[in-house]
């Protein structure tokens, strides 16, 4: 894996998110407690709606737009027929480190 700096863990809200901008599409990254941290695609598969305005929850988001509910570890929805891709990611010394191999190897939606 190749870890890329992505920012300050201080720069996201416990139970809050922030866009990741990539050559290939928008990331959300959702801080979900103190040092707890996800990665995962931005849109949700059913409407399209921006998962980074959604509410965060335990470790899943809610999509703002139609309230499906994603677990922000396999980023399967739950109850519904419909996945997001997530991301590798981990915190060391305050800082938020996403695997850059793993984000290169996404396709463009």
């Amino acid at each position: 894996m190749a870890w890329v700096d992505i920012g300050a863990l201080d720069d996201v809200p416990v139970r809050g998110a922030r866009k990741l901008k990539t050559a290939l599409g928008c990331v959300a990254v959702f801080r979900t407690d103190d040092a707890e941290v996800f990665a995962a695609s931005n849109t949700c598969p059913h409407k399209g709606g921006p998962l980074v305005e959604g509410i965060v929850h335990g470790q899943s988001v809610t999509c703002p737009l139609h309230n499906w509910v994603f677990d922000l570890n396999t980023g399967q929805a739950k109850g519904e027929d419909g996945q997001i891709s997530t991301y590798p990611v981990r915190v060391e010394a305050g800082r938020i480190l996403i695997d850059g191999t793993a984000l290169s190897a996404r396709s463009a939606a």
